[in-house]
């Protein structure tokens, strides 16, 4: 799997001794008397398999303790057959790792840069930027801190940062002859009789030098042990003669890559060598097992001994048990084979049947991940695919982790065969990685909704556009998600779907729930109990009952809600609906909350949390932590409070859900008030009174400033009564009990708070 953004990679580094540049790099990090060098970029440049990487991510592991505020790493895939990250991908995939909420990233390349460049303003870190190909890539990613530290590795000299940013290039050239020799002889050690130095030299000559073109030449040489050296040195020229008659005119020693990757290549068995370039057609360069079998129409057993073969002659890594990667020189060369060797019709077909298993395969996991979503009507697998299937939830779930990337990469390889662009997207949302942020799922949400629409699916663009509403809501859209699910509403009803109908009926009354239009939410939800119950749909019916005990909550009407609340619980136990007993255990720990019940309280929170654990979803976690920070806070043991809504923010922020977040700042502030913490009290009560103003939450921005009123009364009674003020603007449009008790109580606090 690809690393997260503030991890390095493993240290790749084998057999090459690179003192002098290592020592290059050394110098950049210290000043004549030893303290830190304010230098902000360094440019490691050279040609293709110069072993760039290993040198950058070797160093970087040295002095990783040297920058207290971590690192960043991205591999910018400037030269992979593939689409190159750019400029504004990665910082979409920085940002959210320096705290920046994922679902409200600036879409403007300046603003996200400009964002970038402040957060990292007061840390010290080094960021990587490996692969890139253009200056373009880079800029936009120089933090403008001289205490943080850029290295890049590229196959260019990226001239333009030398003299614009003043970058240090430090070019990695071809090992030195000795050094290159020893690799050779450290790779086929105890394979083969000592060979002739001068031969070895001659091998190494005809590598160019290179580590990686030098790691496959040896392996070949270890693998053909009664072999003499002069025969596999004249195979080597052989194909260097074919590239000479092919030559595309780059440097000597690019071509001395390709013509030790054409000889590895043209010795494997036919059917390794068609393995390896069907590879070059998988959606994403890390593969498994079952991924590699349904491309090439293997069995499992067949695929595993090719691969294997793959990886002794260094043509593919294996990185975990049952999964591969390339290394993107590789990658490329596998597809510009495929290209070239296999027919259009073997190479759709390839394509067709791994989409197709990822497509099964993603449907089995549904079953486990969402096992009350309807599973679209899929055609028969292809020949020759075999889906996988799970034992039990964490094995689909681990899938779905493993697989997140490709999955989405495989919507995106699907284009042109709209039917399946939107199958797999629809699919994908139900077996979605229950941790992955909404963001991801929204970009290619939106490609399958394009593509239903394209085909006239009707059915297929009312699904999505449910599934693009629930993301919608995920990110604080809530216009999208409204318009989206009023979309869907209106292609059910045209189709007669009452099932459809019944669960945009829900969702609308969440979206009129989450803007605290709380009659028009109870009779949303109550339409759509009706045709759950009509249609016999009890999972669902005991789910929407969960949301009008929510309503009832919110509005102030205890009884009612503890009496709904009841049913809702009855009901999901019934039917071992482990996500909804959750979120009804959360909402019964708040109404026990309330009613001064902090045992029971606790206990509902804590049975709650412990399914969201269970099910290992981060964005049950991070909500249902809230009603446990205020039943540890009602019940005064406020360290774990504190240490409950830490949690429930840095999951919120990682999801991108800055509603969320923000209420998890003010039950801070309320529990900081209680330890008599003023200060730290008035500072996120602030926090979250001005983030719940720009995303609109008027109810929300009204409880955090009614906080910070309360908590300078004693100090600034001016500051309080504005603030008060305030809140009674805000409340204007509410006339629940809730509110009403809520403004009754502030117009009291400002009677007695102003001067006679």
């Amino acid at each position: 799997m690809n690393p997260t953004p503030r991890q390095l990679p493993a240290d790749v580094s084998q057999f090459v001794n690179r003192t002098d540049e290592l020592n290059q790099l050394n110098a950049v990090l210290a000043d004549n008397d030893g303290r830190p060098l304010v230098i902000s970029v360094c440019v490691i440049a050279g040609t293709a398999g110069a072993g760039k990487t290993s040198l950058a991510l070797h160093w970087a592991h040295q002095v990783q303790e040297r920058f207290r505020d971590g690192q960043l790493y991205v591999n910018l895939r400037g030269y992979d057959p593939g689409e190159p990250v750019t400029a504004q991908e990665a910082l979409h995939r920085f940002l959210p790792a320096l705290g920046a909420p994922p679902g409200s990233l600036p879409q403007d390349s300046d603003a996200a840069a400009a964002l970038y460049r402040s957060l990292l303003a007061d840390r010290r870190m080094l960021i990587v930027l490996d692969n890139a190909a253009t200056v373009g890539q880079v800029r936009p990613l120089l933090p403008g801190n001289k205490d943080c530290l850029v290295v890049v590795t590229s196959r260019s000299r990226l001239s333009g940062l030398a003299v614009r940013d003043g970058a240090r290039r430090l070019t990695l050239g071809t090992l030195p002859q000795p050094e290159a020799v020893a690799l050779l002889r450290a790779v086929t050690a105890g394979y083969r009789p000592e060979d002739d130095a001068d031969k070895l030299t001659e091998l190494a000559e005809l590598c160019a030098r290179l580590p990686l073109a030098l790691r496959i030449a040896a392996e070949r040489a270890a693998s053909h042990p009664h072999m003499r050296l002069d025969d596999l040195i004249a195979d080597l020229r052989d194909e260097s003669a074919l590239w000479d008659a092919l030559s595309t005119g780059d440097d000597e020693e690019a071509e001395a890559v390709r013509t030790v990757f054409a000889w590895s290549y043209r010795a494997l068995p036919d059917q390794a060598a068609r393995l390896f370039r069907l590879l070059g057609l998988h959606p994403g360069p890390e593969f498994g097992l079952d991924a590699a079998a349904a491309l090439a129409a293997l069995t499992t057993s067949r695929a595993r001994q090719l691969l294997d073969s793959l990886v002794g002659a260094h043509l593919l890594e294996q990185t975990a048990p049952d999964r591969y990667q390339f290394h993107d020189l590789l990658r490329a060369y596998a597809t510009d084979q495929a290209q070239h060797e296999e027919p259009l019709a073997e190479r759709e077909a390839a394509l067709q049947r791994v989409l197709d298993w990822y497509l099964h395969t993603a449907d089995a996991a549904q079953s486990w991940i969402s096992p009350a979503a309807t599973h679209l009507v899929l055609a028969s697998p292809t020949a020759g695919v075999r889906p996988l299937g799970f034992q039990d939830y964490d094995a689909a779930v681990d899938w779905a982790e493993r697989e997140h990337s490709n999955l989405l990469q495989a919507v995106r390889s699907a284009a042109g065969h709209d039917r399946l662009v939107w199958q797999l997207a629809a699919v994908l949302a139900n077996a979605y990685f229950p941790s992955a942020p909404a963001a991801d799922w929204l970009a290619v949400g939106r490609l399958g909704l394009a593509a239903a629409r394209r085909v006239g699916d009707r059915g297929g663009e009312a699904r999505l556009l449910t599934e693009m509403g629930m993301s919608y809501t995920r990110v604080n859209h809530l216009t999208e998600s409204q318009e989206s699910h009023q979309g869907a509403l209106a292609i059910w009803r045209e189709l007669g779907d009452r099932l459809g109908e019944a669960h945009s009926l829900n969702l609308i009354g969440l979206f009129h729930l989450r803007s605290r239009q709380l009659a028009s939410a109870a009779d949303h939800f109550e339409q759509a109990i009706a045709v759950f119950h009509e249609q016999d749909s009890a999972h669902w019916a005991a789910t929407t009952l969960s949301n009008l005990a929510s309503t009832h909550y919110e509005a102030g009407r205890l009884p009612e809600a503890a009496t709904v609340t009841r049913q809702a619980l009855e009901a999901h136990r019934s039917r071992e609906n482990q996500r909804g007993e959750g979120n009804i255990l959360r909402l019964l720990s708040q109404i026990e909350c309330e009613r001064g019940e902090t045992e029971q309280a606790l206990a509902s929170a804590r049975a709650a949390l412990d399914i969201a654990l269970t099910l290992r979803d981060h964005r049950l976690e991070g909500y249902w932590l809230l009603p446990l920070g205020a039943a540890q806070r009602a019940s005064g043991a406020f360290p774990d409070a504190l240490e409950s809504y830490q949690r429930s923010a840095t999951l919120q922020r990682r999801l991108g859900n800055r509603s969320r977040e923000a209420r998890a700042w003010h039950g801070a502030a309320l529990t900081y008030r209680a330890l008599d913490r003023g200060e730290e009290a008035a500072r996120f009560h602030l926090l979250a009174a001005t983030v719940h103003r720009e995303l609109g939450d008027t109810w929300d921005e009204a409880q955090a400033l009614d906080g910070l009123a309360v908590t300078l009364l004693g100090d600034d009674p001016a500051g309080a009564v504005r603030h008060w003020a305030r809140v009674l603007g805000l409340l204007g449009g509410y006339d629940d009990p809730r509110a009403a008790a809520l403004r009754e109580r502030v117009e009291r606090e400002l009677a007695a708070a102003r001067p006679e």
